[in-house]
């Protein structure tokens, strides 16, 4: 994790893809950026029936903080009967994090965008 970063920009794209919301999630996801991407999601998460897609490729690094921004934004997105999807390859460890966590199942895990 950088100790200088100052301004975390953790949702840098945003766009539309067959009726769902790609958000393209770059950088750390951490206990410094997981406030502005709750924000972020909790947004884009707040209608009826979300169609998510988090690309998580452009990432870099995501801790427990991160992981628990992922496990919100699903459990907001199941209770308005949406999707949400994941976009990752293992570069960020986020495929062993999620199998190690107990996690692996519970997240719809993509290698490319859908």
């Amino acid at each position: 994790m950088s100790e200088n970063r100052t301004t975390p920009a953790p949702a840098r794209a945003l766009r539309e893809a067959d009726g769902a919301t790609v958000v393209a999630v770059s950088g750390e996801i951490d206990l410094v950026s997981a406030d502005a991407l709750t924000a972020r999601l909790d947004t884009l998460t707040a209608g009826p029936r979300p169609d998510l897609v988090l690309d998580l490729r452009p990432a870099t690094f995501i801790d427990c903080a991160g992981l628990s921004v992922l496990c919100r934004a699903r459990n907001r997105t199941l209770a308005r009967r949406g999707r949400l999807r994941l976009v990752a390859d293992d570069s960020t460890g986020l495929l062993r994090m999620l199998r190690l966590t107990g996690l692996g199942g519970v997240f719809e895990v993509h290698s490319r965008l859908p």
